[in-house]
């Protein structure tokens, strides 16, 4: 079975973000999981245009809020991304079916649901006085090191170039 990660967006408000990470993710075969409220309609045509033709080439999931994704996901492991978390992303191990949390653009993932998992937050390290990267840039980032320590299972790695005919 190929490997497979969940990427959630906690409250997302800007829509090229979300339609960029929706490329991404079915680059990667992953699922997307939105939970509400959003700061955008899902029709948006910003939305829409960032995540050119492959919104029906990914598998999306939508939450009322944080609890509904809970609660349907009891069982989940989650890592929760932060530029205050004390753990770098890549010295952890990412199994199949995990689950990389986000959160909004403008104040990140909650703060009492990062005390409630600080052992499962994770950071990208950066410069001091920064306050992030792009969201969309982060979650691209955080899947591709899921897929590398997974050997990038079930992707296709190698292209191939058309061979030019030249008129002389």
């Amino acid at each position: 079975m190929p490997f497979h990660i969940n990427i959630v967006l906690h409250e997302p408000e800007i829509p090229q973000n979300t339609g960029n990470i929706a490329r991404t993710c079915a680059a990667l075969g992953a699922s997307l999981h939105l939970i509400k409220p959003l700061g955008f309609v899902i029709d948006d045509k910003h939305l829409k245009r960032a995540g050119l033709d492959y919104w029906d080439k990914l598998d999306i999931f939508y939450y009322e809020n944080i609890e509904d994704f809970y609660a349907k996901h009891p069982d989940a492991l989650v890592y929760y991304f932060s530029k205050k978390a004390k753990h770098r992303y890549d010295n952890v191990p990412y199994p199949n079916d995990v689950y990389l949390m986000f959160g909004k653009e403008t104040k990140g993932i909650p703060e009492q649901v990062l005390v409630d998992h600080e052992e499962y937050c994770l950071r990208m390290p950066m410069r001091e006085g920064l306050r992030s990267l792009n969201l969309s840039n982060t979650v691209a980032i955080a899947a591709y090191e899921a897929y590398r320590q997974n050997d990038f299972s079930g992707l296709q790695e190698e292209g191939q170039l058309k061979q030019l005919h030249w008129k002389e």
